[in-house]
């Protein structure tokens, strides 16, 4: 049964090292990531951020026992448990299925993730025009043509350029 928390900024380690050690059974842990390149000090580095910012899912048998993730209240990293897991069972499982078919051999979601999820307005978050927004005028199979103020470019799929919507 998956349950989705909340955790606390940069503290995904310390929670999932917590949870595992007080539950004492295998829990299993998914964190949708993106992996994006910035540019400082003349350099393009690469970073990796979670995709849902402070959201982790857990998978564990016995967490479709209210009394059971109660026993998890307060475990250091974690900011609350999202009510309503065991209703949304389905929609959890078909998005965390959703996300790992967009995943690279490493493990990050690719940028077709985003192109899907993205409807008219978007901005770049790596490449020559990172923090600049754009409009999407006409999304085609591989590529995107966008407007970026005046000017209309092509993005194609195989550009390692992110994006998110805004």
């Amino acid at each position: 049964m998956w349950l989705v928390a909340k955790i606390k900024n940069n503290h995904s380690k310390i929670f999932q090292q917590n949870l595992s050690r007080k539950a004492k059974d295998k829990i299993i842990f998914y964190e949708p990531k993106i992996i994006y390149e910035k540019f400082l000090h003349r350099k393009n580095i690469k970073k990796q951020k979670p995709l849902l910012e402070n959201y982790i899912f857990c998978f564990n048998e016995n967490f479709k026992c209210n009394v059971f993730c109660s026993k998890f209240k307060y475990i250091k990293g974690l900011k609350f448990f999202l009510e309503g897991h065991i209703n949304c069972q389905n929609e959890i499982s078909e998005f965390i299925s959703y996300c790992k078919s967009f995943e690279d051999k490493n493990g990050f979601i690719t940028n077709v993730f985003f192109k899907n999820i993205v409807n008219t307005k978007a901005e770049f978050t790596s490449g020559p025009f990172v923090n600049m927004r754009f409009e999407i005028i006409k999304k085609q199979k591989n590529k995107l043509k966008i407007s970026i103020g005046k000017f209309i470019t092509t993005i194609l799929d195989s550009n390692n350029y992110s994006y998110r919507p805004i």
